[in-house]
């Protein structure tokens, strides 16, 4: 059984952080999706793929793999340079600006 541990990026959707902070164990798909010729859905007989685990670190994830057997290959995150400004956004909306409104 082959799975993967890594640390989710933010969504694409929000410049927030929520739910990056965790490792997360996901499952490799064991068996390739089917279409069902009745309805045109895509399905699998694979119930692992929809298994993900959270960890609070990246040693717990991988212990976890080591004691139930799991080849877990880890995959380090890309940190983001933080984006700091002297003034903060309250410096957009300040009085005392000194160059022009532009918004």
């Amino acid at each position: 059984m082959r799975a993967r541990i890594y640390k989710p990026a933010r969504t694409a959707m929000s410049s927030g952080t929520a739910k990056t902070h965790d490792w997360v164990l996901e499952f490799a798909p064991a068996s390739a999706r089917k279409v069902d010729p009745l309805m045109g859905w895509i399905s699998s007989s694979d119930t692992q793929s929809q298994v993900h685990l959270r960890f609070a670190s990246k040693e717990a994830a991988q212990e976890y793999a080591e004691a139930h057997g799991i080849d877990a290959l880890v995959f380090e995150p890309k940190e983001r340079k933080p984006n700091l400004r002297p003034g903060g956004y309250g410096e957009n909306f300040a009085t005392n600006r000194r160059g022009a409104w532009t918004h």
